[in-house]
């Protein structure tokens, strides 16, 4: 056998011995060279004999064993991302010896043939082979194998046609010293690249159009962009954006506004009702009740990502949306301590408004966190905060209650304004006071929390169900009402207790109950 191989085929010893001690190469009791093929292994651990090949050293005689898999032919794997591909062991082995620099860090695969079988399975057990040099004979047959191996093999791959200077590997070894220039490839050729991914989309600042920054109220509200408006519950969110809305539709602009013609207003609320609470204190501004509008979502609620947002805007020429509180419309299904979740929310909601130039105000909660710096204070994610272009704060001034102050805390596209106050509560409504002295987190610390109107329901429920009372579900629903807290609010407040209610049909009601501990 060492004979054949090495005198012979002329193949160098060396790399005949290094497959010969990994158990590939051998010669079998009728001195036959068997080349064996093993399924899925690595450089330094061997796989399993799966196939081997029999080769006559006297005669021309070939046959494979009986019982071999041929898609675990000969080969050997390298590190690297390439795969050279040959017929016949003898030509992968010629190949080695021709081109024997670093040949251990490539991988080389014998077909038994021009069929793809073997090549096919390979690519399944090495995903990162990314270059393919098919290296078939320079026949008819090899060329024709050649194509079809081509364009059976995915996309995504190079695939190289090497075309040997002989018939075939062997052959080229035996006569190197004829060949000019040792010119041992006669053509390579490309048969698959890869599809050239696009450039990356890039936007010249030489080319971007300057655009003026349009205010609904310089500088605490830019049109096309989002404004938060965060506070405690009960310390007149609401009652300002009341105002607000007025302002937009009766032509009475608020403390060094811009006057503006009036324009229609989107105001959706989920805590308070339309008809007991908005209502009066929109009558209570002067708002022009015909401007100002609701997404009747009675039927399917409405979220942050609806499409129906947009419609609404785009329909009726909206010019300002209001959504309060912006954490009854995120959806069931988001968490809004996550920022992967509310970013596309956000972003998307902020590609509403500058596409439309409407201005979109959210307000918001502050959560618990006495003390903390005022732009940590918003309920969810930093990332809620950090896409708005204006962060407002209105919150009580400690020791006069009456006193209530509006702070902007983040500008982003001019100067931030002076701290406004403005008196509620003291029996004569809503009155501007003027500029006021005083920081975000000046006004917020040390404030008590007041419970929410979605705690406020969740407290309520638990009341009425307490002692293992069963209560109408639409019962609950009318002590809610007369509290001023919205069917919504209730709605959102039975989900989040979902794990501690109990619910039973009675008739054509439901009734609800604690579970028992």
């Amino acid at each position: 056998m060492i004979k054949y191989l090495t005198e012979e085929r002329k193949l160098d010893w060396g790399i005949v011995d290094t497959f010969i001690a990994a158990g590939d190469i051998y010669e079998d009791t009728r001195h036959n060279v068997v080349f064996v093929g093993r399924d899925c292994g690595t450089q330094r651990v061997p796989g399993i004999p799966r196939y081997a090949h029999c080769r006559g050293t006297a005669d021309k005689f070939r046959q494979d064993v009986s019982g071999s898999d041929k898609a675990c032919n000969f080969s050997y794997q390298g590190e690297s991302a390439q795969l050279f591909v040959f017929e016949a062991p003898i030509d992968l082995l010629s190949f080695i010896c021709l081109y024997p620099k670093d040949w251990t860090k490539r991988s080389y695969l014998s077909l038994g043939g021009v069929a793809g079988k073997a090549l096919t399975h390979f690519l399944s057990e090495r995903p990162d082979i990314r270059r393919i040099f098919l290296c078939l004979d320079n026949d008819n047959a090899g060329n024709e194998g050649c194509s079809r191996l081509s364009s059976e093999l995915p996309e995504g791959l190079t695939i190289l046609r090497l075309l040997p200077a002989w018939k075939d590997w062997n052959e080229v070894l035996q006569h190197r010293e004829e060949i000019p220039n040792r010119k041992f490839i006669a053509e390579t050729i490309t048969l698959k690249e890869p599809a050239a991914e696009p450039p990356v989309p890039m936007i010249r600042m030489s080319e971007v159009q300057e655009v003026a920054v349009e205010w609904l109220w310089e500088p605490y509200l830019p049109f096309g962009k989002l404004t938060i408006l965060q506070g405690n519950p009960g310390e007149g969110k609401t009652y300002f954006a009341m105002q607000l809305a007025a302002a937009c539709t009766n032509r009475r602009p608020l403390p060094n506004m811009e006057p503006l013609e009036p324009f229609n207003v989107i105001y959706q609320t989920a805590e308070d009702g339309l008809g007991d609470t908005v209502k009066p204190r929109l009558l209570e501004a002067g708002a022009d009740l015909d401007r100002v509008m609701v997404i009747d979502d009675g039927d399917k609620p409405l979220t942050l990502s609806d499409k129906r947002i947009e419609r609404a805007i785009r329909e009726n020429h909206a010019r300002l949306l209001i959504i309060d509180p912006v954490q009854a419309f995120l959806g069931a299904d988001v968490d809004m301590n996550r920022a992967n979740e509310v970013r596309p929310i956000f972003r998307r909601l902020g590609e509403i408004a500058q596409e439309t130039g409407c201005a979109i105000i959210l307000i918001g909660h502050l959560n618990k966190a006495a003390g903390s710096q005022s732009t940590y204070r918003g309920l969810g994610s930093i990332d809620i905060t950090a896409v708005v272009r204006s962060l407002l704060f209105i919150g009580k001034v400690k020791n006069d209650p009456a006193t209530r102050v509006l702070i902007q805390e983040k500008s982003s596209l001019a100067p931030p304004g002076k701290s406004l106050a403005f008196s509620l509560g003291d029996g004569n409504g809503f009155q501007w006071i003027g500029e006021y002295d005083m920081t975000a987190d000046e006004l917020l610390a040390g404030v008590e929390h007041t419970e929410t109107k979605a705690e406020q329901a969740e407290k309520l429920i638990l009341d009425l169900l307490a002692d293992g009372k069963q209560v109408l579900s639409a019962d609950i629903d009318k002590a809610a009402a007369q509290r001023g807290i919205s069917a919504r609010t209730v709605r959102t407040a039975k989900q989040s207790l979902g794990n501690k209610l109990v619910s039973e049909r009675s008739g054509a009601q439901w009734m609800l109950s604690l579970k028992s501990e």
